[in-house]
């Protein structure tokens, strides 16, 4: 499953990529877990898109990070993802709810998903690893 890091052993591109997550996340809006979050994804082109977590009184509205992130670069035109990070101030690196899960499936099921936490630890996992089987209706 995921093999675990430290930030310093990661290569420059997955730290600048955790660095825009943790940025992201201080624009979190999270009133109600107080349970920021900061996602940075990284496209095939190259592009990085941003996003943090936006609670709403009606759970079921909160959008996650990685959401945001991703519908960011969707709507920018991006349908290709290289790597997503995602970075909270927790005791363990974050890991995507069930629904991020299945959203990064069916957009890219081989993307690396790097979880950081802000003391630097770090937990890397193929998108395939963290949800082997998903529902799909195009594949």
């Amino acid at each position: 499953m995921p093999k675990a890091a430290k930030l310093v052993e990661l290569a420059p591109a997955l730290r600048h990529l955790i660095e825009k997550a943790a940025r992201a996340r201080e624009h979190a809006y999270a009133p109600y877990s107080h349970f920021q979050v900061g996602a940075a994804i990284l496209t095939a082109s190259g592009s990085i898109h941003v996003g943090c977590n936006v609670e709403n009184g009606s759970y079921g509205a909160t959008m996650c990070a990685e959401r945001a992130a991703v519908a960011a670069a969707v709507s920018a035109g991006e349908r290709e993802f290289a790597a997503i990070a995602l970075v909270a101030a927790s005791e363990h690196p974050p890991t995507p709810c069930g629904i991020c899960r299945q959203v990064l499936a069916e957009l890219s099921p081989a993307i690396e998903v790097v979880m950081a936490n802000l003391a630097g630890d770090v937990l890397i996992a193929s998108g395939n690893e963290l949800l082997p089987s998903p529902f799909t209706l195009l594949r």
